[in-house]
């Protein structure tokens, strides 16, 4: 699913990952956790495409078996959009959109025609319990209620690869409580994979795998 080798990344002069190894098998749940400036967040969006591997000897990254450091930048969008959801720990839904319309964005992109889009994301809000949010924009719904339109939006394509960045750090308990159990049925509903860099002690236990991060290296791997 996933194979990263010897993952460098610089910032100028930072070097923020020092030669990283990750195997991410298909249906895991794996966490990604360590203090502030580890390098999580920097994997995360390595690993996930946002941002591109620093140029050492031997780095390589291999997603569903695609090579991605071979693929062109539109060909990287498209792969991105078809493989991969992500949640933000800020839901950024778009405003001035409905709840509907912000989980259509990702098909729309992908070509989807909009009568099959809008029947997937009334399926995905249904199944998440929003079947009654269809046209509440953001500001009308509950913070928990935000975060699964992004999850949503993140699985309206069918992606084998959810990647999910601090997705309960702005909630109340019992929401993050919610979400975190969602993750957990999603991959068995679906067969989803989830890479989750989080501060929450008891979601990084519930994964499958902990990996454990320390100055931009994994120092332990965890199998709960």
């Amino acid at each position: 699913m996933i194979k990263a080798e010897n993952i460098h990344k610089y910032y100028d002069e930072l070097h923020v990952l020092k030669g990283v190894n990750v195997l991410i098998k298909k249906g895991e749940v794996v966490s990604i956790v360590g203090a502030s400036g580890a390098g999580k967040t920097t994997l995360l969006q390595i690993l996930g495409t946002l941002d591109g591997i620093s140029k050492t000897e031997k780095a390589s990254l291999i997603i569903n078996g695609e090579n991605i450091s071979t693929l062109s930048e539109k060909k990287l969008a498209k792969f991105r959009n078809e493989n991969i959801g992500f949640i933000f720990q800020f839901h950024q839904l778009l405003p001035e959109f409905t709840a509907l319309e912000n989980v259509c964005i990702p098909a729309f992109i992908k070509k989807t025609p909009k009568a099959e889009a809008t029947k997937r994301a009334k399926e995905l809000l249904d199944f998440l319990g929003l079947e009654n949010r269809y046209n509440h924009k953001p500001n009308e719904l509950s913070g928990g209620e935000q975060q699964r339109v992004a999850v949503a939006r993140a699985l309206i394509n069918n992606p084998s690869l959810i990647f999910a960045d601090e997705p309960s750090g702005n909630l109340d308990s019992e929401s993050a409580e919610n979400l975190h159990s969602l993750f957990f049925k999603l991959r068995d509903e679906f067969g989803q994979t989830f890479v989750i860099v989080t501060h929450n002690e008891e979601l990084a236990n519930l994964a499958d795998r902990k990996l454990v991060m320390v100055d931009g290296t994994i120092s332990n791997q965890t199998t709960i």
